[in-house]
């Protein structure tokens, strides 16, 4: 039996040296810092984490979502976690986020995507955080599965091989499309009991209700209730069951004959 060339190379599975990789669009150093130390003095340390940052501070030379590509690609860890600057690990430390990652793999091993605060449905806002004022809000029976994640505090698990999307730019709601790409991939998002504080609310000016239309716009095209042509068969794709219905096979053999009577006509 012949043997395969020397020059190809069999996959393996990826092995990841680190534990985490902790990835940060920067703005303000000296932020930065505090949060880098933060992390440090509750046991990240560099013999177990990267630190990766986006270097904002003189200009926007990253807009979040080309950022987290770029972060996930290169990422080390077994985990990425996407923060903001200003979040202090200060509650909870590394064997909390471990502990709260292993009863998650017990809950749903097909989880993609966990942070500290989300959404998981219309007005059901759950989250596990605290702010300066000494205000901790937990809000839900974790893990819970969301439709929607914050961005102050997003971990990843690095073989969903996950990304953002290509075609949305700015600072907001790439949690959102985060777990909307995760579910398009099989995988689940959850919010899961790590407490960190987080200095701020949140901002929705202009910039956030622009990406919101975006995102809207974006998703509501691709969910589009459509047909699909292979090279070898024919489908519909529909949410809803009035889509599902116009999908059968008797439905198809009269847009055929349609389509068939109106190229004859022409």
């Amino acid at each position: 039996m012949s043997s395969i060339l020397n020059i190809a190379k069999p996959i393996n599975a990826p092995e990841h040296t680190l534990e985490f990789s902790i990835c940060t669009l920067v703005t303000r150093k000296e932020e930065y810092n505090e949060m880098l130390q933060a992390f440090l003095d509750k046991g990240f340390s560099n013999l177990l984490c990267e630190f990766l940052f986006a270097d904002n501070t003189k200009k926007n030379e990253f807009d979040a979502f080309s950022a987290i590509n770029q972060f996930l690609k290169i990422a080390k860890g077994k985990y990425v976690i996407i923060c903001h600057q200003d979040i202090i690990i200060n509650k909870d430390d590394i064997n909390n986020l471990r502990t709260c990652l292993n009863q998650l793999d017990d809950f749903d091993p097909n989880w993609g995507v966990c942070g500290n605060a989300g959404a998981a449905g219309p007005n059901h806002i759950v989250y596990y955080i605290s702010y300066p004022d000494g205000t901790f809000m937990n809000k839900g029976k974790f893990p819970l599965k969301v439709t929607g994640l914050d961005e102050n505090f997003l971990l990843i698990k690095n073989t969903a091989n996950l990304k953002v999307s290509n075609n949305l730019k700015g600072f907001h709601l790439y949690g959102t499309d985060l777990v909307l790409q995760a579910e398009l991939n099989g995988y689940s998002s959850y919010v899961i009991p790590f407490n960190l504080t987080h200095k701020s609310r949140g901002n929705r000016d202009d910039e956030f209700f622009r990406v919101r239309k975006d995102l809207i716009k974006k998703y509501s095209r691709f969910f589009r209730t459509r047909w699909i042509q292979t090279n070898s068969t024919v489908f519909h794709l529909s949410g809803s069951l009035l889509g599902k219905l116009s999908g059968n096979g008797l439905f198809l053999f009269f847009v055929r004959m349609f389509n068939g009577i109106k190229k004859r006509r022409q």
